[in-house]
């Protein structure tokens, strides 16, 4: 049972022994009209609203030491999982979010990032956040491997987040859906109701998780400045 479960997160679909699935990733973009870019719309002044909100939080996170431009990371990011997060709601779609080595290449490449930047360009500032300000000397050495191993496993607990987030939503309505086969009409109307409403929940909780992401990895940056 659990394996039937599970399977509905592998790639099926298979092309000269190369998984087509993946291409789900970037569809995201065929959804995007050549007139979005040339033409101003209802879409466009939305997605523009959106941007310029994003962007206003994400440049107050970053403060005054950001750099230019890098809050366009962090809004790509956001969009890039949204889109992701939305195309696995729909049947037959691959949701590639729900896979960890989708997302763990995702925030491996951000943290790396981060980190090497850091202690390249601000090394004494990387240092000095080891220690909380205020830390007792006895404490020092231990607040020193403390941060370092909840630095360390910074991008783990992105991917694990975002990964677990979509595989629980996909289960519940998996699970639903197969209980559904054999009921009697009236519960059957309960059952799509509830459908429909985890349905909504596991909508909301893919702008949330995106939104989560891309903060976060505003923070991180943040971080090393």
């Amino acid at each position: 049972m659990m394996n039937n479960l599970f399977s509905i997160f592998d790639p099926s679909t298979n092309l000269f022994n190369l998984p087509l699935n993946w291409i789900s990733t970037f569809i995201g973009m065929l959804f995007i009209p050549l007139s979005f870019w040339f033409f101003p719309n209802r879409h466009y002044l939305l997605w523009n609203f959106i941007s310029n909100k994003l962007h206003n939080e994400f440049k107050n996170l970053l403060g005054p030491n950001g750099i230019n431009g890098s809050t366009l990371i962090f809004i790509s990011l956001f969009f890039f999982i949204l889109f992701n997060n939305f195309l696995g709601l729909f049947p037959y779609i691959f949701t590639s979010t729900s896979h960890l080595n989708m997302s763990l290449s995702l925030s491996l490449t951000l943290w790396l990032s981060f980190m090497i930047y850091g202690w390249l360009n601000n090394t004494q500032h990387m240092f000095i956040h080891m220690i909380p300000q205020g830390t007792p000397t006895i404490l020092m050495p231990f607040m020193v491997l403390i941060e370092t191993i909840s630095n360390i496993i910074r991008p783990g607990t992105l991917a694990v987040r975002l990964t677990a987030n979509m595989i629980a939503g996909h289960l519940l309505l998996t699970l639903l859906s197969n209980t559904g086969i054999n009921m009697p009409n009236y519960l059957l109307i309960i059952l799509i109701t509830i459908q429909i409403l985890l349905l909504i929940l596991e909508s909301a909780v893919a702008i949330i998780q995106s939104y989560v992401i891309s903060i976060l990895s505003t923070l991180y940056s943040s971080e090393v400045n």
